[in-house]
């Protein structure tokens, strides 16, 4: 069991006395943060270079009493002290070049869109962390277009502004493109100076209508000796990859950062299929320090809410203004936000400053003061490792190979039965008293596809008691997808097009008044074993989905995999991949669907409560012709919308299960008036605002029922 406890260690974890410690460097820095040793000099921003400034923005357009908004566009230059115990969980840190100071050097872009007036202002940022360079908060909140490093976009509805939010993105992620938000990080090299190398994984995902040429690298190949590295394809997960002979690929030019295959397109004619996993092993080169980017968000929220100037006297857009601070995000950025939190990094860093500048002073620990998290399941992100590769997300058919889904999984202190290590997320924050208020938000889809049920439940599959951490709350958003979509696209099914936008902007008015009043927000809403609503995927009539004509069911999910990455995992060091797989001894459940095939447990919106349809959070794969097997995986982040037949008669007709809209709503009055009467309810429950329970009366006004009885 020893040497299992290793392969699950989390990279560079803190521990605490209810962890089991991990060996060297790791047991002597969490020791020194836990005894309250003297920290050593700041990591900081050390100057801020402004590149734009838009004053009005959007258009001109004033947003109520707030009034119009400016844009303030730049970069970031940081600097970490590797020897600081905070920064020392940075997986190759005390390999990274360092300045004239002996610090560690980062750049990374930024955008704050703000009050023009801030006195108007509700002097709070909302901090959005992009997903893979791109901003989400405005269209996720406002459904606006979005802003990106050349506009603001559009403010869609304006929630935010009309809030007097003053909205920040900072950019993290290594594998961001720089012509959206990103960074530049510097390369780790051995102490001696010469260059590192190590084993890497590449997978590329090829599915119907893709025919990509090359396949890019995220790390350059040590050596052109095609010995050293292997390609293989498969068409589902669960199927024995093939290796493709040296013969059939090689790299594209000397550069060597990126592949092709010698018979032509990737999913192309003479390749294996229209829809395949190539998987590319190889000794790539020049690691890129990707932990930094926790150290990123962490000293640039700071700077914002700490500093009046930086060290060359340029003006902090915040300073003065920030009484608090709260992250929001989409998918991959909160499954970063997980580990900033299980890292320590919501503690500010505590040292001594001069004129208000740089570090956090002596006013203010934590650096978040809530966070807001949106389908980041239970998982981590693949960034504080050597040869990181923050972009890739597991699903049921993809990266499952990459070690995101890791333990623990669970904000509660709980015990791995199987590898006998003891942790929570919040062991660290809570041991500095730097926990923020959390809400955690996700849809169906992280159930399947990302063994979400581990965030609420041991890993024995037993209900954890969310009581026990008052600082969290936990709600599924019922039968919601982790992306909507219309059109079937490469799924079997029309896709589920339900947002949680309206939800999500009644949070972000809870997690404000609970941040900074007290106001507690609404209880947990999730599904739990006790209750029959948490419920294993297989078989079909114990889960309650019905059986519809035409659309398969499955049972597919991501299992809760154990395994091998190698012995220096627990340091951040990947040396066997593909990995080994040990097994599957952790169990996953699914939200328990009620008759119609929509989840019972869990904030159901009027479409749930109300249906015109079966909504799914899980889809599967369609074949393509050409395909050498037939594809059994899921769809990835995709859901589905099966509508309800309108009559009785066509239901009988079609061996339909479900009631059909004639059967369930006598005329249009009837479901307008129910879809009010449960939008209401919602708002009463502080899980809807008004405009939004006005646009579902609304929208049900103008529905699909004609106005008189039916036929």
């Amino acid at each position: 069991m020893s040497t299992r406890k290793n392969l699950m260690a989390h990279p560079m974890e803190p521990t605490s006395s209810n962890v089991r410690p991990l060996p060297g460097m790791l047991l002597l820095t969490a020791g020194m943060a836990i005894l309250g040793f003297v920290r050593p000099s700041s990591a900081r921003v050390t100057q801020i270079v402004v590149t734009k400034v838009e004053s009005p923005t959007f258009g001109g357009t004033a947003f109520g009493s707030v009034g119009q908004y400016e844009l303030i566009q730049g970069t970031i230059t940081g600097e970490v002290d590797p020897s600081n115990p905070q920064n020392a969980v940075i997986v190759d840190i005390r390999n990274s070049p360092r300045n004239v100071r002996g610090m560690v050097s980062y750049s990374s872009d930024f955008q704050i869109l703000r009050p023009i007036n801030l006195s108007r202002g509700n002097h709070r940022i909302l901090f959005d962390l992009p997903n893979r360079g791109g901003a989400t908060a405005l269209s996720l909140f406002n459904g606006g277009s979005g802003n990106n490093k050349t506009t603001s976009g559009t403010p869609g509805n304006g929630f935010i502004m009309t809030q007097g939010y003053t909205l920040v993105e900072g950019a993290w992620e290594i594998t961001a493109p720089q012509t959206g938000f990103a960074v530049r990080f510097p390369i780790a090299k051995n102490p001696d100076g010469s260059i590192i190398t190590g084993i890497a994984l590449e997978e590329f995902v090829i599915d119907k209508n893709a025919t990509p040429a090359t396949g890019l690298l995220t790390y350059p190949a040590a050596s052109a000796d095609k010995s050293r590295a292997t390609l293989t394809v498969r068409e589902n997960y669960a199927d024995i990859p093939t290796v493709i002979q040296p013969s059939g690929w090689d790299y594209t030019d000397a550069t060597l950062t990126a592949i092709k295959l010698t018979s032509g397109p990737f999913g192309g004619p003479g390749s294996f299929g229209p829809t395949a996993l190539y998987e590319f092993t190889y000794t790539a080169q020049n690691p890129i320090v990707a932990g930094l980017g926790f150290a990123a968000l962490r000293d640039l929220a700071t700077f914002l809410r700490t500093a009046q100037t930086d060290d060359f006297g340029t003006a902090n857009p915040a300073a003065g203004d920030v009484h608090a601070i709260y992250s929001t995000c989409a998918s991959q950025p909160c499954r970063t936000m997980h580990d900033f939190v299980l890292l320590g990094f919501n503690e500010a860093e505590y040292v001594p400053n001069k004129n208000g500048r740089g570090g956090a002073g002596t006013q203010h620990k934590k650096v978040f003061d809530g966070v807001l998290n949106w389908v980041g399941g239970g998982n981590g992100i693949y960034m504080n490792y050597r040869f990181a590769q923050p972009g890739r997300t597991h699903r049921q058919h993809i990266a499952r190979w990459y070690p995101e889904f890791q333990f623990p999984w669970a904000n509660h202190i709980t015990h791995d039965h199987v590898t006998q290590r003891t942790a929570g997320r919040l062991d660290a924050c809570q041991r500095t008293d730097t926990c923020p208020k959390i809400i955690e938000l996700n849809s169906e889809n992280e159930y399947w596809s990302k063994g979400g049920s581990l965030l609420t439940t041991d890993t024995q599959g037993n209900d954890l008691q969310l009581e026990d951490t008052p600082n969290v709350r936990y709600y599924l958003m019922s039968s919601l997808p982790h992306v909507p979509g219309i059109a079937a696209g490469i799924c079997q099914q029309p896709q589920n097009p339900l947002t949680p936008a309206p939800v999500l902007r009644a949070l972000l008015v809870d997690l404000d008044q609970w941040a900074t009043n007290g106001t507690l927000p609404p209880d947990n809403r999730v599904p739990q074993r006790r209750n029959g609503t948490l419920a294993p995927s297989l078989p079909q009539f114990g889960m309650g989905f019905p059986n519809i004509s035409g659309v398969n069911y499955e049972g597919l999910l991501h299992t809760g995999d154990l395994f091998d990455y190698g012995p220096l995992f627990h340091q951040g060091i990947l040396s066997i991949l593909p990995p080994i797989l040990l097994g599957t001894p952790y169990p996953v459940f699914v939200p328990k669907t009620d008759s119609d095939g929509n989840d019972i447990a869990g904030i159901r919106l009027p479409d749930i409560s109300v249906p015109l349809a079966t909504y799914t959070g899980w889809g599967l794969r369609a074949s393509a012709p050409g395909d050498p097997v037939p594809v059994v995986d899921g769809c990835d982040a995709a859901g589905q919308r099966i509508p309800f037949q309108k009559t009785a008669a066509a239901r009988f007709f079609a061996g339909d299960p479900r009631p059909s809209l004639q059967e369930r709503y006598a005329d249009h009055a009837t479901y307008v008036d129910l879809v009010t009467r449960a939008a209401q309810q919602l708002q009463a429950e502080r899980l809807l605002l008004d405009m939004d329970v006005q646009a579902y009366i609304s929208a049900a006004n103008a529905g699909l029922f004609p106005k008189a009885r039916w036929p």
